[in-house]
């Protein structure tokens, strides 16, 4: 062979070789693990869409397409807003459709199917250990296999021992098979975060019930904390035969803390501001009951034991605040996530000692983690101020000072979306149908989260191949 016939074969070698490398970046592109559970999450919200707008689903009419949309997105995103109410509305087949997807989109639908995969072919691809990694740790571990085992396991025996619970509550007011039907339903809903509730008032019969408020309240957080933690926690609990702190991951201790301190604080808040308002006439226990459910069930669980159109605009303004930052990473839950807000804190604090690093417990944060919780909290707050502007818009009223009385209810539902809250001030069932669709799109977005709806939408990262020159700028 010439040396003009080695060129050629080595040219078209590079180009066979150019040729499968952009074959496999478009794969790689199309098959990105975010764009993997967006599609999931589509297709979970669009079967659910069409089951329950069937006749089977609901009693008397069936549900509008929006309304079956709207409904069907809310459960997959746990996030409990209801244009009809759910107890009466909707079937036993409508009420376990409901519910499926409650469960399957608490877990995350690719997390369910990469289960299975795992059980049955005992191994994963890198692209199912990226999701399981992306969706409850964060970091680099060994065995996702075990955690997935873990994760199900654990859901699974704590849905149980709180459904008996709850059931143990239910045999004194129904029958045994509706009792076991109530506590199951109630269990799912209130681990996974969701908030749907088969009373048409929630749980506002049982605002006094310190038994049913503590079996409640304990599944919400266990379920808001993450599935690492509550793995963390056992962990050290059995290895050391005692329980101690300094033994726990730090995300644990971080985690632990601003759920602490959050809870605490909403407590107190709620229950100064409406000490005169809804609970009124009540005794000072059941104020401090339905205070302590309301603080825990902005963990972005949708549970409600006091009337929220009849609290004051002080409440609802903290309750947003709370709802906004939400449970911790690798939960049932939504929002900016505890640990974010731990960490810009944590930012603040330090730019204010004028000092180059953040320091959170005597660790020091590395930078990537910082400008990932700067990102997330500023498209948060982006997508937070759009909705509210175009729910504005698109419910505006004649009246104009009908909707500035009524601001901070459109602000909450928004907040109480992206959050995937579900609670409301009465305004979710008053919604036009493209006040609900954008009510939709939001809470998809907060379920999935705005980096992971990013990522799904970008191509492929490329190193830029020269730098600007550099110039400044004052601020502040």
């Amino acid at each position: 062979m010439n040396t003009s016939q080695l060129q050629n074969t080595r040219r078209s070698r590079k180009s066979v070789a150019g040729d499968s490398e952009s074959h496999r970046e478009k794969s790689t592109i199309y098959l990105h693990p975010a764009r993997i559970v967006l599609l999931s999450f589509l297709s979970v919200i669009l079967l659910g869409t069409f089951l329950l707008a069937s006749p089977r689903a609901t009693n008397g009419s069936s549900l509008s397409v929006v309304d079956a949309l709207f409904t069907a997105t809310s459960a997959t995103c746990v996030t409990g807003l209801a244009v009809a109410d759910t107890g009466t509305k909707f079937t036993t087949f409508g009420q376990i459709v409901i519910l499926v997807l409650i469960q399957i989109g608490g877990l995350g639908i690719m997390t369910l199917s990469t289960f299975f995969i795992y059980i049955f072919a005992r191994k994963l691809s890198l692209t199912e250990r990226e999701i399981v990694q992306d969706t409850f740790s964060q970091n680099p571990m060994a065995d996702l296999g075990r955690l997935l085992k873990l994760v199900f396991g654990m859901t699974i025996i704590i849905e149980a021992i709180g459904a008996l619970l709850l059931f143990f509550r239910f045999i004194h007011d129904h029958s045994l098979q509706r009792a076991l039907y109530l506590g199951a339903f109630h269990s799912i809903s209130a681990f996974c975060n969701a908030g749907f509730a088969l009373f048409p008032d929630s749980f506002e019969a049982y605002r006094g019930d310190i038994y049913t408020n503590i079996v409640l309240s304990g599944l919400i957080i266990l379920g808001g904390l993450g599935f690492v933690v509550v793995f963390d926690l056992l962990r050290a609990r059995r290895n050391l035969n005692r329980f101690m702190w300094r033994k726990l991951m730090f995300h644990t201790r971080v985690v632990l803390v601003v759920t602490l301190g959050l809870l605490l604080a909403g407590w107190a808040g709620i229950f100064i501001l409406e000490y005169n308002h809804s609970p009124a006439g009540k005794s000072l226990g059941e104020r401090l009951i339905a205070s302590w459910f309301q603080s825990v069930t902005t963990r972005t669980a949708g549970f409600n034991t006091l009337d929220f159109s009849e609290l004051s605009s002080a409440t609802l303004f903290l309750i947003t605040i709370l709802m906004f930052i939400g449970a911790s990473p690798g939960s049932c839950g939504g929002g900016i996530k505890t640990s974010t807000f731990m960490v810009i804190m944590g930012s603040v604090f330090a730019r204010v000692k004028m000092q180059e690093r953040v320091n959170v417990f005597y660790r020091r944060i590395p930078e990537a983690t910082v400008s990932r919780a700067i990102s997330v909290v500023f498209f948060s707050t982006l997508i937070v101020v759009g909705f509210t502007f175009l729910i504005l818009l698109s419910e505006g009223r004649a009246n104009v000072s009908f909707e500035k009385v009524h601001f901070i209810d459109y602000f909450f539902e928004v907040v109480s979306a992206f959050g995937t809250v579900g609670l409301t001030s009465g305004l979710t069932p008053t919604l036009s149908s493209l006040g609900k669709i954008l009510i939709v799109l939001l809470m998809f977005i907060g379920r999935l989260g705005p980096l992971t709806l990013t990522l799904a939408m970008q191509g492929r990262k490329s190193a830029p191949r020269y730098k600007y020159v550099q110039e400044n700028v004052l601020v502040g």
